[in-house]
């Protein structure tokens, strides 16, 4: 069953004390299952942006506690900062990431808003998911007047926050209110002008918000706004829809930028929100020269951006991810205020663990001395699962170098959907190097189970068998992967770039190696198994995939033979 986690972003309005800085991230940490995965402090904006993940329950009581001391250590009546804010935290946002949906998010988010004001003291406003009313779902609607109008808006039918409504006290005075609520993953980004005037940094974030800017009266840009029948303001809608933008001037870099929130990534894509705020400047005369992202962001929103970007200047996207993601930096100018570490800005390298056993991280010497140990795995089937890696990682090479060869730029897309299959495949076969060895240590667990009674040795019996099962089973998965890059590599040796066909060649007999290596696997683990008819059925099952695998070297082989 898929873990449930879910992910918090508070905005406190506090940006240049680190020691409460500090002290709020510190509430966070202390609680279990709670992981801090970035603290983003603005000078300019007097605010602090913190990011962290874990199983719902932990998170909503990390959330409540930071509240609690931010509560106590913010003053808002002596708070000035260039960003709009309301209260000591700001606000609070609860996003699901896995194993839990939008709406649960939502519901957790309203028991959270009820707890902070009955406990706190603090007024909130529900916003997004979780808001009661459908003009809530908008948090400017929700922040109207900021900090300086909640004194007219408590204890007034309508405007009053949702929970911890009453007349202005001086206990909300001291921490202003809060909004809690749920959504999908939010981009912040800031887009750089080569430009110190906010008013032009405005004029550009105008043209690309979905909100857009009034109607003037005669077209004019001093015209007074349109009105419609009903008095409301009538706008001109941007271009880029889930988005919202403003400009502002950095004292701290000395530059305009247009800030965005970009609320649905799958709306309007990172590199789709660049690419379009560059054409709006260019439109009034300024550059974008390079992109702010504000706490974390999606692995997604990067690699789609790379993507892109390699297919506007047709080449192979069938490349490594770090180069991938590399592109997407170098492409919108990530890195020019400071450096961009995707270990530290992509959210979910920041929430992986990592395993420091896995083969995979090893150095190719560790890889090798650690394989020539008395340990029994790594054995046969993880380095039968790395040949196959490689085999398919030759395939994608010729593919690549092919669709940069000069003479064949009609083809560049052709070989990189070869090569973005190749990619896949490689990550496939990785993953079985260490899903082998797991497998037998697997066997080797069940062995060791107690056997002193009936029960207890009828439960290793069924341990062991049910292991090695699983361990028949990997190696003819990984059959299965390395005869799927036959194909590839076939067609990189008839059709590829003709002085890598040689490349082809080794791949074919890695491949063929891969497959025959790990049948050795499926054959030796099935002869244990007590269900015969299913050993035959695998062993079958591993004999045609030899047999296919025998062919297709075979044909490949020569056509080398023939090119060379």
């Amino acid at each position: 069953m898929e873990k449930r986690i879910i992910e918090c972003v508070p905005n406190f309005s506090e940006g240049r004390d680190k020691t409460i800085i500090k002290s709020i991230t510190d509430t966070i940490e202390a609680v279990d299952g709670v992981t801090l995965l970035d603290v983003d402090p603005g000078e300019a904006t007097n605010r602090t942006v913190v990011t962290f993940v874990g199983e719902p329950d932990a998170v909503v009581e990390a959330a409540f506690q930071s509240v609690k001391r931010a509560a106590e250590l913010i003053d808002m009546r002596n708070h000035h900062g260039a960003h709009p804010r309301m209260g000591a935290t700001d606000v609070l946002p609860l996003i699901p990431i896995s194993g839990i949906t939008l709406a649960e998010c939502a519901e957790l988010a309203r028991q959270l808003a009820r707890r902070i004001a009955d406990e706190l003291a603090v007024p909130v406003y529900c916003y997004e998911a979780a808001a009661f009313v459908p003009e809530r779902k908008n948090l400017a609607v929700c922040r109207a007047g900021e900090y300086e109008a909640l004194p007219e808006k408590m204890n007034h039918p309508g405007k009053g926050p949702d929970f911890g409504d009453r007349p202005f006290d001086e206990a909300a005075a001291r921490t202003g209110a809060t909004t809690v609520g749920a959504r999908d993953f939010l981009i912040a980004v800031n887009f750089n002008l080569n430009t110190t005037s906010t008013r032009r940094a405005n004029a550009v974030a105008f043209d690309v918000r979905e909100k857009g800017r009034p109607m003037r009266e005669g077209g004019s840009p001093v015209g007074k706004p349109v009105k419609d029948e009903n008095g409301r303001t009538v706008m001109i809608p941007g271009t880029l829809k889930a988005t919202k933008a403003i400009g502002w001037y950095i004292d701290e870099y000395g530059i305009a930028q247009v800030s965005m929130n970009i609320t649905d990534i799958s709306v309007t894509p990172l590199h789709v929100a660049f690419d379009e705020v560059c054409r709006a400047a260019a439109a009034r005369g300024l550059r974008v020269t390079g992109t702010e992202i504000v706490g974390l962001v999606p692995r997604r929103a990067i690699i789609d951006a790379g993507r892109h970007f390699l297919h506007k200047q047709q080449r192979s996207t069938g490349i490594a991810e770090s180069e991938i993601i590399r592109i997407a930096v170098k492409s919108m100018g990530l890195d020019e205020l400071t450096p961009f570490i995707p270990e530290q800005k992509i959210i979910e390298y920041k929430i992986a663990s990592g395993r420091s056993d896995a083969l995979t991280s090893m150095t190719l010497t560790g890889f090798a001395q650690q394989t020539a140990s008395e340990s029994p795995a790594p054995g046969g089937g993880s380095i039968s699962a790395y040949m196959g890696a490689l085999a398919a990682a030759l395939g994608t090479m010729v593919a690549n170098l092919s669709a940069h060869k000069a003479g064949w730029d009609a083809r560049w897309e052709e070989f990189s959907d070869y090569a973005d299959g190749g990619q896949i495949l490689v990550e496939r076969m990785l993953g079985l190097v260490d899903e082998d060895t797991d497998a037998f240590n697997g066997i080797m667990a069940a062995f060791q189970l107690p056997k002193s009674t009936p029960e207890e040795q009828d439960a290793r019996k069924q341990a062991i068998e049910a292991a090695t099962l699983h361990a028949t089973k990997v190696p003819l998965r990984t059959m299965e992967a390395a005869a799927e890059a036959f194909p590839l590599i076939e067609a990189m040796a008839s059709d590829g770039n003709p002085n890598s066909v040689t490349d082809a060649g080794v791949g074919a007999l890695a491949a063929r190696a891969a497959v025959r290596g790990a049948g050795l696997n499926v054959r030796i683990n099935a002869a244990s198994l007590s269900d015969r008819d299913e050993a035959a059925r695998l062993v079958a099952r591993a004999a045609a995939i030899e047999a296919e695998a025998d062919a297709a070297e075979a044909r490949i082989m020569a056509i080398v033979n023939q090119k060379i």
